[in-house]
């Protein structure tokens, strides 16, 4: 991507809004029809009530942009935040969503504060302690137990184990589809709903006209899926009971159900009384503090990478304030909010240049609130399904498997423990078991123990010299000394005298390596043609030993 001058961009602030105006606007409403429905769906999938998700959107374009530290990413509910919500919910509720969902706010609210600390403490450089392959593992883990929960709901099922109780473990949701495909003709009239929505979701990037493409796959679902299921006079779908009247299935409504609007739900939802159940509570807050900043901050990096102007987000600033924009939401109800991915890609290509797009989303989100929230009413809940299933696919995509095996063999087995622990516990032991994996085969290639994770890096003029091992535990501090210079130098990253380079820190210096050039400095890795593949692999990012 060709890099703009300094002098051409865009201003912050007020002067910034006047500026870009339009292009701001236009791609802060564009931004508004794709978030829409997917903060509908990811709050009705993660047992929250489903106009909450927009509040959160709400509160991350209209109060977070003005402090954010990041100028194109949009700030709202995450798809890869479903796996925890749902259970925190069903967890911390024992069976009871009303209850769950209070003491839910809780502990998003506890994981706010936390986030605000890292960025006070500036561990906005998070995000480079895990290796990648483990964090490409837990996303297509998050992937596939989308797609398992949301099949059901495709097809009209809302699959429980026994009466009251939601089956929320992956690997019961994966067991139980078998049931609900044998099913299919039950309750036809959603799966239709479902299945065309599905098409539309993978179909409609796919057509080759580029001003068609430019309307959101998400906004086509609602405008069929809406006069379909009036069509097919889609109703609820009953409890169903034995012979005693007690319920085995409870009943599923295959329509978004709530009649009130902005003014009639902006109050205090939060319960702090999950702190009772100390062990669960913590380890949620855990989990929403980490994998939320996690999610957030490698958007931030991603969304950096295609900045026309090449800007660089702070991220202990924009930590902070998807801190503050969480504590906000979960005392109000919303779901966690991090910098979300597809939105914000989005909001690149619709030509967005200041954060004032992620206020214009939130601001056409508030009017959505005030003015037309019956219309929610009438949205099938199968059609929210497939476009999560699309989500889903993406983060789990064949793609990545092939990708993690090209790198070497021992990235797709991290890769792969990653996944299996996580759809057979929980996310934290999920990326646990990758990084513990990855820790053993840089033990086995020769990294010394006392350099996994103290970097034993130091300058010499214009040059880095690392010594022992550069791997992704201790790529903080090696990142530290890169810091020191100015993209406008010349650097020599000298890896002559390591035993050992891993594939995390490759791939980052390859992205360092253009940071430099594209400001006009240069980047050099010295000795890296001394070593040798430390797997079968010749891929450029494959770890490296002598």
């Amino acid at each position: 991507m060709k890099t703009e001058n300094k002098t051409t961009q865009p201003k912050d602030g007020f002067v910034g809004l006047k500026e870009n105006f339009s292009s701001d606007a236009l791609s802060g409403f564009l931004v508004f029809l794709l978030a829409l429905p997917l903060s509908l769906g990811i709050a009705s999938a993660s047992d929250f009530p489903p106009i909450y998700g927009l509040i959160t959107a709400m509160i991350g374009g209209l109060i977070v942009s003005f402090f954010a530290g990041s100028f194109l990413t949009i700030k709202g509910p995450a798809a890869g935040l479903i796996v925890i919500v749902a259970g925190s919910v069903a967890e911390l509720g024992h069976g009871d969503s009303t209850l769950g969902w209070h003491l839910a706010l809780g502990a998003i609210v506890v994981a706010g504060v936390c986030q605000v600390l890292f960025g006070v403490l500036k561990l906005g450089k998070l995000s480079d302690f895990f290796p990648l392959s483990a964090v490409h593992g837990m996303l297509a883990a998050i992937g596939i137990i989308i797609i398992s929960k949301q099949l059901h709901i495709l097809l009209g099922f809302n699959p429980v184990t026994e009466a009251g109780k939601p089956m929320v473990e992956p690997l019961e949701l994966i067991k139980e589809l078998g049931n609900t495909f044998s099913d299919f003709f039950k309750h036809k009239d959603v799966a239709i709903v479902g299945l065309v929505s599905l098409t539309i979701v993978f179909a409609w990037p796919r057509i080759p006209v580029k001003a068609i493409k430019k309307i959101p796959a998400a906004l086509v679902v609602l405008v069929v899926a809406i006069p379909l299921a009036h069509y097919l006079q889609i109703v609820n779908i009953p409890d169903v009971k034995d012979a005693a009247g007690v319920v085995t299935k409870k009943g599923f409504s295959p329509l978004l159900n709530f009649k009130e609007g902005l003014l009639d739900i902006i109050q205090v939802n939060v319960s702090f009384d999950g702190f009772s159940q100390v062990g669960t509570f913590i380890k949620f807050v855990i989990m929403f503090a980490l994998v939320g900043s996690l999610e957030a901050l490698l958007t931030v990096k991603a969304i950096d990478m295609t900045d026309p102007f090449r800007r660089k987000a702070n991220t202990n600033k924009d930590l902070i304030a998807v801190g503050v924009g969480n504590i906000i939401a979960g005392v109000l109800g919303g779901l966690p909010m991090i910098s979300e991915v597809a939105r914000s890609s989005a909001n690149v290509a619709n030509g967005g240049k200041t954060r004032w797009a992620n206020f214009f989303h939130g601001f056409f989100i508030l009017l959505f609130l005030l003015f037309a929230t019956h219309f929610s009413d009438m949205i099938p809940k199968a059609a929210l399904a497939a476009m999560l299933i699309g989500v889903g696919y993406k983060l789990a995509h064949p793609k990545e498997f092939g990708h993690m095996a090209k790198i070497g063999w021992e990235q797709i087995i991290i890769f792969l423990t990653t996944i299996i622990f996580t759809l057979a516990t929980d996310l934290l032991v999920g990326i646990g078991a990758g990084i513990v994996i990855k820790i053993i085969f840089h033990l086995m290639h020769g990294a010394p123990l006392k350099n996994l994770f103290s970097s034993k890096a130091h300058i010499e003029g214009n040059v880095i010299k690392v010594e022992g091992a550069a791997v992704f535990s201790n790529l903080i501090g090696i990142k530290k000394q890169i810091a020191k210079f100015n993209y406008t130098d010349n650097v020599v990253f000298d890896v002559t005298a390591c035993k050992l380079v891993d594939h995390t820190v490759i791939e980052n210096l390859h992205h360092i390596k253009d940071d430099f050039e594209n400001e006009g400095g240069s980047f050099t890795i010295k000795g890296i043609e001394e070593f040798r593949p430390a797997t079968n692999s010749k891929h450029a990012f494959a770890a490296v030993k002598k």
